[in-house]
């Protein structure tokens, strides 16, 4: 579901829940009952926990310039084994973990 901004004129601006993609470009006013036109505004892409958005961005930026150094092969979890490719005459050159 989606959020979507409506404005009317005379009672200012309110929202609707919608699936995306079936808003309507004008709705009745739950006030007021009168035309109201649908507003495009900025998505709401930040959450409440704002460290955590801040956290995000900041390590984003770090691994643009400073990216993490993988050493092993991640687990793939217990009792589950991670297939690897067969060495073939190609992968022999490639460097190995």
């Amino acid at each position: 579901m989606a959020l979507y901004e409506y404005r009317c004129d005379t009672d200012g601006t309110f929202d609707i829940h919608r699936p995306i993609g079936t808003a309507p470009e004008s709705v009745a006013c739950a006030a007021c009952g009168a035309t109201s036109r649908r507003v495009i505004s900025a998505p709401m892409v930040m959450t409440s926990n704002r460290s955590a958005w801040s956290s995000a961005i900041a390590h984003a930026e770090k691994s643009r310039y400073e990216p993490e150094v993988v050493s092993s092969l991640p687990s793939a979890g217990p009792g589950r084994r991670i297939t690897t490719a067969q060495m073939t005459p190609a992968l022999r050159s490639l460097p190995r973990p």
